[in-house]
């Protein structure tokens, strides 16, 4: 099982996903990975996602020093993952690709941050996914001022991460060595994520009419007490 210090924020797993989560009724916990147990597993399931996909994975970036990683878990059993670099020196995993895109941002201010390394168990709600991107999102931009998310997604996702969380195009389609595969540089600035999350975070019921994945992000009242355990954690050494 996954044990770690108290999560970052719990929700209540619908009955719909009983089986995937180990249990009929549970809790589904946020955490940041903080041991080796946590790291490996986190690992293992995204290189069981990225095998699936043809992707390839370098495992040797899973413990860098400006990289936190988050994930979703349900009485000890791993749900998700997702990592997030964080442009403390001027280099993030996309400059490889795209460092003249980038350092365009950097020279107008920009403060970048890079969500990677995201892995969902198959069958699991959309609420587990954007409750990860919503925490991320709270780390990046609340606590450290981060500016923008910046990400390297394979050309078939460029449509779900632009209607879903409101990306735009930044670079044009290049091969990523990497995970052997093209990729698209997008881009999301976090105060437009911030305006989606205050008008439609919490209303779950408004999820067909935003049309995005903003409703199952959490609402705005909560985030308060995100922040507080947020940075807790980021008080016992987690990146920033």
């Amino acid at each position: 099982m996954l044990v770690e210090p108290p999560p970052i924020v719990s929700f209540q797993a619908a009955a719909a996903m009983a089986e995937v989560a180990h249990a009929n009724a549970c809790a589904i916990n946020i955490r940041i990975a903080s041991s080796a147990e946590c790291h490996a597993a986190a690992g293992a399931l995204i290189h069981k996602m990225y095998a699936w996909r043809g992707y390839a994975l370098d495992s040797g970036a899973a413990n860098a020093a400006n990289m936190m990683t988050l994930f979703a878990e349900a009485n000890g059993a791993l749900l998700g993952t997702m990592s997030l670099w964080f442009d403390l020196h001027g280099t993030l995993p996309a400059d490889e690709l795209y460092k003249d895109r980038l350092d365009q941002l950097r020279r107008q201010g920009r403060r970048l941050c890079e969500p990677s390394r995201l892995a969902i168990d198959p069958g699991l709600p959309k609420r587990v996914f954007a409750a990860l991107i919503h925490v991320s999102y709270i780390h990046a931009h609340h606590l450290h001022g981060y500016s923008d998310y910046v990400i390297e997604v394979n050309p078939r996702h460029v449509a779900f991460y632009k209607r879903m969380l409101g990306f735009a195009d930044l670079g044009a389609e290049l091969a990523c060595a990497r995970v052997g595969a093209p990729a698209v540089l997008l881009r999301l600035p976090l105060e437009y994520m911030g305006e989606q999350i205050r008008r439609w975070g919490g209303q779950l019921d408004q999820g067909s009419a935003a049309k995005s994945f903003y409703p199952y992000f959490f609402a705005q009242r909560e985030e308060a007490a995100i922040v507080g355990r947020l940075a807790g954690s980021c008080a016992q050494g987690s990146a920033a």
